[in-house]
């Protein structure tokens, strides 16, 4: 099931099984990292491991699963098996994700934050063309709600 790469890494990797336990790493994974923490959306997590010493992470889902980011009205296709090297503000080689641009799908192989002040996400793909969307897209609904609040407390000071 899992992929030669996989393979190679699980040895010293930090392995999860099961949705929810799954749901939670990948959450804290991608804050770690300093991404927003709704960015992988995922259905049906089958396991999630991450092998600090190399920065190589990966998930496994039971079936392919899209999410519509309705905000930045972008769908976003995540396969059964996802993949990427790791380090803070930064996925590189990513296998798995792949975004609709245009009526067709695009893989996408580097994220990266340039500049965390800017509020900015860069996507670049195999053939080197890029991207460059707001975070608060990709914030899940409770951290959208907090902002918000902050910003509507900020308004009456």
């Amino acid at each position: 099931m899992a992929s030669e790469n996989i393979e190679k890494y699980r040895a010293n990797a930090e392995i999860y099984k099961g949705h929810d336990v799954c749901k939670q790493k990948i959450i804290e994974f991608q804050a770690e990292l300093g991404f927003p923490t709704g960015i992988l959306r995922l259905k049906d997590i089958i396991e999630f491991g991450y092998n600090r010493q190399a920065g190589f992470a990966w998930i496994l889902q039971k079936e392919k699963t899209e999410h519509r980011f309705k905000k930045l009205g972008t769908t976003v296709s995540y396969d059964t098996e996802i993949t990427t090297l790791a380090e803070h503000h930064k996925m590189a080689k990513i296998t798995g994700i792949k975004s609709k641009e245009f009526l067709i799908w695009v893989a996408t192989s580097d994220m990266y934050i340039s500049d965390p002040a800017s509020g900015k996400i860069n996507f670049k793909t195999y053939t080197g063309l890029g991207r460059t969307l707001p975070v608060s897209g990709f914030l899940l609904e409770d951290e959208q709600e907090e902002k918000r609040r902050k910003e509507v407390s900020w308004a009456y000071m």
